[in-house]
């Protein structure tokens, strides 16, 4: 039994239903909540309603589990995020109650950058994150992930409704000159289910990317192709980006982009083009070729035309 914390989120129902694809039984965890579910479609999975901080719930949860995938942040609620007590706490919780129930393996999804010293908040709230997993004595495999792309994702779904926001013209923070290195989240998922295979990851941490290095400009020039949107780049000092963005959350409680992801965007993060083939033995998909999800964040009533 694999128990998935994060199982109805972006990342985490393509983990969950690649798992029960391959037979394996599947309990999420669910926050407690007066809204549904989000749970992937017609895939079977146990449920465990319990809190990251619910320390005898953890225990419930993890009966008879073997390994724990740990996805489960708050991040994409941005200014709203509590990540001292989510991230840091709920990752203690979560690293404490597994070495109780003695579980054989757990699995970490960080991001590239991590570091306690960081001055942006989520890269600081992950490497505290990874190092409660690592003191744990429960043996660990730490993924720490470029910017994930598919359906359902933050950062280019979220360059889209921003690019909506602003017809014309698009706030460039800097030069948009920082790379970051894409990965599909069907590639991600995959990289987690052979390291599952694998001891060689076991104690490991490991940066993983996709296939090429983008630019803020490239990755937009890829979006205007996918969507039919065209915008000026306009360069604004990043600071004011983030500036506006906070306003603009204080005024009407939703920004399109998260101001972690404009953090992210605020220096390159990259590992090796080539770890994923000489890990795993997997070509990474590029943005590009599977961006065509972004048309209809761009045009949601075209989507719904179609269903």
């Amino acid at each position: 039994m694999i128990l998935v914390t994060g199982g109805t989120g972006f990342i985490g129902r393509t983990l969950v239903r690649q798992l029960v694809t391959m037979g394996t039984p599947v309990r999420t965890l669910l926050r407690p909540s007066t809204k549904s579910p989000a749970l992937p479609v017609g895939v079977p999975v146990e449920v465990a309603v319990c809190s990251l901080l619910d320390e005898r719930g953890l225990r419930a949860a993890m009966k008879g589990v073997d390994v724990v995938f740990h996805l489960a942040s708050a991040e994409r609620s941005s200014t709203g995020a509590d990540l001292a007590r989510v991230d840091v706490e709920g990752t203690q919780m979560v690293a404490q109650a597994a070495a109780q129930a003695g579980i054989r393996r757990i699995f970490f999804l960080s991001h590239i950058g991590a570091d306690r010293a960081s001055a942006y908040p989520v890269l600081r709230a992950k490497a505290l994150a990874e190092a409660a997993i690592q003191r744990s004595g429960v043996p660990y495999t730490i993924f720490r992930s470029g910017p994930v792309f598919g359906e359902g994702d933050a950062l280019f779904s979220g360059l889209v409704r921003l690019m909506r926001m602003l017809p014309f013209v698009f706030l460039m923070p800097g030069e948009g000159k920082n790379l970051v290195q894409p990965i599909w989240v069907e590639d991600l998922a995959a990289c987690l289910l052979l390291s599952l295979e694998n001891d060689f990851h076991q104690n490991q941490t490991h940066a993983i990317g996709g296939a090429e290095y983008l630019s803020l400009r490239e990755v937009i020039k890829i979006i205007e192709q996918a969507t039919g949107m065209r915008r000026i780049p306009v360069e604004v000092f990043p600071a004011t980006v983030r500036a506006i963005a906070l306003w603009y959350e204080q005024m009407f409680h939703r920004f399109p982009l998260s101001v972690f992801w404009l953090d992210y965007l605020a220096a390159d993060r990259t590992c090796p083009v080539d770890t994923i083939p000489r890990m795993f033995g997997l070509l990474p998909a590029r943005l590009g070729p599977q961006s065509q999800y972004l048309k209809f964040v761009a045009h949601p009533n075209k989507q719904r035309n179609q269903q």
